[in-house]
């Protein structure tokens, strides 16, 4: 009954004008033998984002077994609330959501656990003490893949006969309060404190897009254009450096230039470290659809699940990219 409530009431929302087209979506029929999901995507901000939203469509489709809500929050984690409650009054089988920051679900997820509907967060975290509100967490491990960006240059550095000179490094950081910005900048701040040398000379939010990133880079520079290294928490913000960077006069290449690293390893942040002008490029795997059909279909058989799951992930520096790697990628 819930499966058929569900449709039938969103088919009547949208009739009545409930949510618009573009930012409510309905895949599939209100056949009681599937599985409904109502989705929350935090927006559409990046080619990342993008691919991550497509992967979920394509593994929840009604071929697979599902009948899929779709809502774009565009960012405000207000929007995101608002359509979980709207799934929680539709009767959903499960909500999943891609949370803008960690904090401030806990109402909202209390309600879903009252109405016995099963959440499973993506991509990114909640704060610890709502962890207890969540079926199960499917994303990446955001202060690993910064560990390993600290890595590498530490490795780089000592490679180019570098390491103990002074390294002045800007780092621009992705939406504050997102778990993505809290583990990347944790394992700077970091290494910066193993290495006596390293020293953060300006920090700066660039939402994760790359116009806010050209736009704070721009500033930077306007005070200083003695940089070693810019750290990028992803490829829009990285590309906005870089854009700002050329413009200034500045040389993006690991050798003779700044050491631009950057995450998400999408198809056009490789294309720029084939090119040199990111010397790393962190994955942050956004096929995450699958994963999220694993779960649903183990839970609807009973089975045990991982309630924590970090996807596979890798890394991509100047030396290893090649135009193959780069042709064979999903997105």
């Amino acid at each position: 009954m819930r499966k058929l409530f569900a449709a039938f009431l969103c088919i009547i929302m949208l009739f009545l004008g409930g949510c618009t087209k573009e930012e409510q979506s309905v895949s599939g029929t209100p056949e009681d033998n599937l599985i409904v999901v109502g989705f929350s995507q935090v927006g559409a901000e990046s080619e990342w984002r993008v691919a991550n939203t497509e992967s979920m469509k394509s593994a929840l489709s009604e071929e697979n077994g599902y009948m899929l809500i779709f809502d774009n929050a565009r960012q405000e984690q207000e929007n995101q609330i608002r359509a979980i409650r709207m799934f929680i009054q539709q009767g959903v089988d499960y909500i999943v959501f891609s949370p803008n920051v960690e904090t401030g679900w806990n109402s909202i997820l209390l309600e879903a656990k009252e109405a016995d509907i099963p959440v499973i967060v993506i991509d990114r975290y909640i704060e610890q003490q709502d962890r207890d509100l969540f079926t199960a967490f499917i994303g990446a491990d955001f202060y690993k893949e910064g560990e390993i960006a600290a890595n590498w240059l530490a490795d780089f550095l000592k490679k180019r006969g570098r390491s103990e000179e002074p390294i002045r490094i800007v780092h621009i950081q992705g939406t504050i309060g997102s778990s993505a910005q809290i583990g990347r900048t944790a394992a700077l701040e970091e290494a910066v404190r193993r290495h006596p040398n390293w020293e953060i000379v300006a920090q700066e939010c660039g939402d994760f897009t790359r116009a806010k990133s050209y736009e704070v880079m721009s500033s930077i520079l306007k005070q200083t254009k003695d940089i070693d290294v810019v750290y990028c928490e992803n490829d829009g913000e990285a590309l906005g450096a870089i854009d700002a960077m050329e413009e200034a006069g500045l040389q993006c290449d690991p050798y003779s230039g700044v050491i631009v690293i950057s995450f998400d390893a999408t198809r056009l942040g490789l294309e720029y470290t084939l090119a040199r002008k990111i010397a790393l490029n962190v994955e942050c795997n956004p096929l995450q659809g699958p994963y999220v059909d694993e779960t649903i279909k183990k839970l609807e058989r009973g089975e045990p699940i991982e309630r924590i799951r970090y996807i596979d992930e890798t890394y991509f520096d100047f030396t290893s990219i090649t135009r193959e790697i780069i042709d064979s990628r999903k997105y």
